[in-house]
């Protein structure tokens, strides 16, 4: 089986497209992580080629909808969500972040900065947002203390998102990933160090969900 990579545009998950002789008839689709897996036939070539590729990968977009979005759509919701759960508490900044490879978010104390782990792009709302009020909490309260705990449980689902947490950070062999410790209390220099540390130790996904099965024309 040979392969190919299509590149990423702003947003928009890898495409890696597969051929394989031992399939005649059908093309299928699937996630490996954050990355979208298109297998086709041998004989499917040129333009048939990419419109296959193109419209089941559009496909699998569809039920990734976390995949499209923004930095500003990280900062709606969390100002949806500090009003909601944490009185108004609001960041100076959140952005997605390519490099937080060893946990689904940062807060940085001093400038009320907060990442967010790329790898989330394909998690549910409701596990993302359990992710955005764990890094609120923590410009309320900076460690794990019982008040942190009060302040980040008044998100309902927060339990039901460590549990989801925990299988997504197997399937992507992350089994230290997690929300403790993730504070910074130093400067954007150190946490830009420890992020890049983190970067260091980045790990293969393997996790897959989705498939699309349909036949090339």
């Amino acid at each position: 089986m040979s392969t190919s990579t299509q590149p990423p545009t702003l947003f928009q998950p890898d495409v890696e497209v597969r051929v394989s002789k031992r399939r005649k008839k059908t093309a299928a689709a699937h996630w490996e992580g954050d990355r979208i897996v298109v297998v086709v036939p041998a004989h499917l070539r040129g333009a048939d080629l990419d419109e296959m590729v193109d419209e089941l990968a559009k496909r699998l977009r569809r039920h990734r909808p976390h995949l499209h979005s923004s930095d500003q759509h990280l900062e709606q919701r969390a100002k949806a969500l500090g009003q909601r759960y944490l009185d108004g508490i609001a960041p100076s900044s959140i952005r997605w972040a390519t490099n937080q490879n060893k946990r689904w978010g940062s807060c940085t104390i001093p400038t009320r900065e907060i990442r967010i782990s790329n790898r989330l792009r394909v998690a549910p709302g409701w596990v993302l947002d359990a992710v955005i009020v764990h890094e609120l909490a923590h410009l309320v309260e900076p460690n794990h203390s019982p008040r942190f705990r009060e302040l980040e449980g008044r998100y309902p689902r927060r339990h039901e998102a460590d549990t989801y947490l925990a299988g997504y950070a197997l399937g992507l062999h992350m089994p230290d990933a997690g929300l403790d410790g993730d504070t910074d209390s130093s400067g954007p220099a150190d946490a830009d160090a420890d992020a890049d540390a983190d970067a260091d130790a980045d790990a293969d996904a393997a996790f897959s969900d989705g498939v699309v099965d349909v036949s090339p024309g």
